[in-house]
């Protein structure tokens, strides 16, 4: 089982969406409703801090530099700019 974040779809420009958890087996369907209020939902794709690479070490984000503290979402933006 996998834990996924969900986030709500503001139906007004105002109004802030609200993120929440939901445990599923990765076979699941994405929800579309949030499971207790019905609003319609999206699943948020968050980055995580490396690559795996041979031999199960962690390899640096491209571009990134020993001791920059680069990585998917540092400072950096990952070799962009």
């Amino acid at each position: 089982m996998a834990t996924y974040v969900y986030e709500t779809i503001p139906r007004r420009a105002d109004e802030p969406p609200m993120r929440f958890e939901v445990i599923q087996s990765m076979k699941d369907a994405p929800l579309t409703r949030h499971p207790d209020t019905g609003e319609p939902v999206h699943r948020v794709i968050s980055g995580g801090y490396g690559l795996m690479g041979l031999g199960g070490k962690s390899t640096p984000a491209p571009g990134a530099t020993k001791g920059s503290g680069c990585g998917c979402g540092g400072a950096c933006m990952c070799g962009r700019g």
